[in-house]
């Protein structure tokens, strides 16, 4: 087999544990994706995106993984460019709109309903960390479709989750329905995280798990801007204000810019002004990524 794909030990392992949404294959400008039948690749060069295209058939058939579709999308420099994936190969008719297992736990995938399909795989071990520790509440920022709401919920939690997208968390309440979960101890809220996050705790509200996976860049409606590599010691610093004494927080990031070494100089700046004390950990790597490939994060455990 060509070089860059996994192996099918692994994809064993995912059956065996009630997966089939991960990375299947990373060339140096393109990656592929398996979201149940469905492939997704991401690419920046055409040459990288026709090799696993080319490549995929073998792939999937000594490994017994069968496609009904195959999607690309291509990887602007801008966030302004970005498109929902294009269908490659397989049956235009068919529902954009699929559901997939993470560890048993199931997600909706929408090809058509944006740039990204709706989970983003690199989290799986932080999911699974969640899952791991039952949180009593749980506070998501960036919250996207929920998944880590969703996992959290599965164990007994309450939630909150904040996005700017009604889109997304439309989506979200979607990911509570197919798993049968009520909304009765869940908050969804389409606001600006730094607006929300000093109305809570001017409420006293508390949580012992918040995550922190920020995108690289975003604007809220009023037009103020979030960067990242700026941003995100202000973003910490807002949500220890609403951590109880031995809370975990989730700072993970995309930003090429940003390791888990720089995330943690930031963590111990913002615990510094917090006047709190906390250690670090990390999730292990993923099985399905190379190194440097998935989101960079470290867990901060708070005394």
């Amino acid at each position: 087999m060509k070089a860059g794909w996994i192996d099918f030990g692994l994809v064993r392992d995912f059956l065996a544990e009630q997966t089939n949404a991960y990375r299947i294959c990373t060339k140096p400008e393109a990656w592929a994706e398996r979201f149940g039948n469905d492939a997704l690749i991401s690419f920046r060069t055409e040459r990288d995106r026709d090799a696993i295209i080319d490549e995929l058939p073998q792939w999937s058939e000594a490994g017994q993984v069968h496609f009904a579709r195959i999607f690309a999308r291509f990887l602007p420099k801008q966030d302004a460019e970005r498109e929902s994936p294009q269908l490659v190969w397989g049956n235009r008719d068919a529902d954009l709109r699929a559901t997939v297992m993470e560890c048993g736990v199931h997600f909706g995938i929408d090809f058509g309903g944006g740039y990204s399909a709706g989970l983003f795989v690199d989290q799986r071990h932080n999911r699974q960390f969640v899952r791991r520790i039952a949180p009593r509440k749980l506070l998501n920022c960036f919250a996207y479709t929920c998944s880590f709401s969703v996992v959290a919920g599965l164990m007994g939690a309450s939630t909150v989750s904040i996005d700017l997208s009604r889109k997304s968390l439309a989506r979200g309440r979607e990911n509570f329905t197919i798993n049968g979960m009520s909304m009765n101890r869940h908050r969804f809220l389409a606001d600006d995280v730094f607006d929300v996050l000093p109305r809570l705790a001017g409420k006293g509200e508390k949580f012992d798990v918040i995550i922190l996976d920020p995108p690289t860049f975003s604007r809220s409606r009023r037009g103020s801007s979030f960067q990242v590599e700026h941003d995100f010691e202000k973003l910490l610093i807002a949500a220890l204000e609403l951590t109880e004494r031995d809370a975990k927080i989730l700072l993970s990031t995309n930003c090429a810019k940003l390791n888990e070494r720089a995330l943690e100089v930031m963590a111990r700046f913002g615990l510094k002004i917090a006047r709190r004390a906390g250690s670090f950990h990390r999730t292990p790597a993923l099985p399905d990524f190379p190194p440097g490939a998935a989101a960079r994060s470290i867990w901060l455990t708070l005394r």
